[in-house]
């Protein structure tokens, strides 16, 4: 925690010092502080820091200035919900990651904590590649992954549009919710309906399956009510057609400020021809974090589970 606070605290100096003399955002004043420290005009290095050090202190500063700058579409992944997604994604490619290394995208990857998250877990075995349209959080994500020394190909642009990205073994994503405003790019989409808007958590969906390989899987923080909104019906025939569910985990509702923001990690896997569908879907709701023995009888049935696949 002492390299952490360090590494926060000359971040913070330095963003509020550039935030005051060029009259700029917390935010800009932290990208400026990172990119110096990149191009080494600044040494804010600590010694014996890790990776996890370097992002949890890059991530606290983040969250400051989101806070202070609250525009609706800056906000980061928590580490507790980016953990889970990674110790999913190590049990379902425990094999695979004994000798291999596994592509990874996330096509929201805003500031890249989720990403990075996975990535520091799964060190040297992923290769990652991560899109978003906002520039602002997509230098914060490059300069972050530079500085924990984890090669992450970037691209920004609206990621419900044509990539450039090769097929993955699977995606990570925490789904951005809400109306996607270009109906010519929706009207593209299966998931596209009739009348009215089309939601941009289910065209992620859609965008993501066709970018990962056939088998791979696709790991989504998504809202508790993904399957119970007026286009659901439309969602449930995609997901017959293309995929299988894997696994459904609720998560603790005390992770979140209210109800309507509540998320589930919802597993999928795209069909292949030479793979059946699960025996079994987990479904699961993770206990309060702090209740070590719930937790214990919690990994123990994802194992169960696991062995069971």
């Amino acid at each position: 925690m002492e390299n952490i606070e360090k590494l926060f605290g000359l971040l913070n100096e330095h963003a509020e010092k550039f935030e005051k003399e060029q009259d700029i955002t917390l935010l800009e004043g932290l990208l400026d502080g990172l990119e110096a420290w990149l191009y080494g005009e600044v040494d804010f290095s600590q010694k014996d820091a890790t990776k996890e050090d370097i992002r949890k202190a890059i991530q606290i500063a983040i969250l400051k200035g989101m806070r202070k700058g609250s525009q609706p579409n800056h906000q980061m992944t928590p580490d507790t919900l980016g953990l889970l997604v990674g110790y999913f994604v190590e049990q379902i490619f425990a094999e695979r990651l004994e000798n291999e290394k596994i592509s990874i995208m996330d096509p929201a990857v805003g500031t890249g904590n989720l990403l990075l998250t996975v990535m520091n877990l799964l060190d040297g075995k992923v290769e990652a590649t991560g899109v978003e349209v906002d520039e602002l959080l997509i230098r914060l994500a490059a300069a972050t992954a530079d500085l924990t020394e984890q090669p992450i190909s970037l691209y920004r642009q609206d990621a419900l549009q044509d990539l450039l990205v090769n097929p993955v073994d699977a995606v990570v994503c925490d789904l951005p919710v809400g109306y996607y405003p270009n109906e010519e790019v929706a009207i593209d989409y299966e998931l596209c309906p009739s009348e009215g808007m089309s939601y941009a958590h289910h065209l992620f969906i859609e965008q993501s399956m066709n970018y990962t390989k056939d088998g791979g899987y696709l790991f989504f923080l998504a809202p508790s009510h993904l399957f119970d909104s007026e286009q659901s019906k439309q969602l449930h025939k995609y997901i017959q057609k293309h995929a299988w569910i894997q696994a459904i985990i609720q998560l603790p509702d005390s992770i979140f400020a209210n109800k309507a923001l509540e998320k589930s990690i919802v597993i999928l896997q795209k069909q292949a021809k030479e793979l059946k569908a699960p025996k079994e879907v987990l479904l699961a709701k993770v206990p309060n974090m702090q209740n070590k023995q719930a937790l214990a009888l919690f990994f123990e049935k994802v194992k169960m589970w696991k062995e069971g696949k």
